[in-house]
C-alpha cells in the first residue's frame, strides 16, 4: 500500500527541520518572519504558523512574543522525521 500524503505543514516543518539538523540554522538562529518564509517557501501564511507549531511541538523552536522564532533544539535522530 503506498504512503499516504503529507500535509503541506508538515512538509514544511520537516524540511526546517532538515536545516536545523544540517547546521544550516543552528541554535541559537532565528527563523525568518513569517512573510518571509510564505515568499521563500510558496505556502500560504497559516501553512506557516501550523508548521512552526509542529516545530514547537517537537521541542525545536520556541517562539518569543514580538521578538521571533528561533532554533532551541536539535531533531531527535530517532524519531522518524528529519
Amino acid at each position: 500500500m503506498s504512503e499516504l500524503p503529507r500535509y503541506e505543514y508538515v512538509k514544511l516543518a520537516d524540511a526546517i527541520a532538515t536545516d536545523i539538523a544540517s547546521g544550516k540554522l543552528p541554535q541559537g538562529a532565528a527563523l525568518p518572519g513569517e512573510r518571509a518564509m510564505t515568499e521563500l517557501h510558496g505556502v500560504s501564511i497559516g501553512t506557516v504558523r501550523r508548521a512552526i507549531v509542529e516545530l514547537r511541538k517537537r521541542g525545536l523552536v520556541a517562539t518569543l512574543p514580538a521578538k521571533g522564532t528561533y532554533v532551541v533544539g536539535m531533531p531527535d535522530p530517532s524519531s522518524d522525521a528529519p
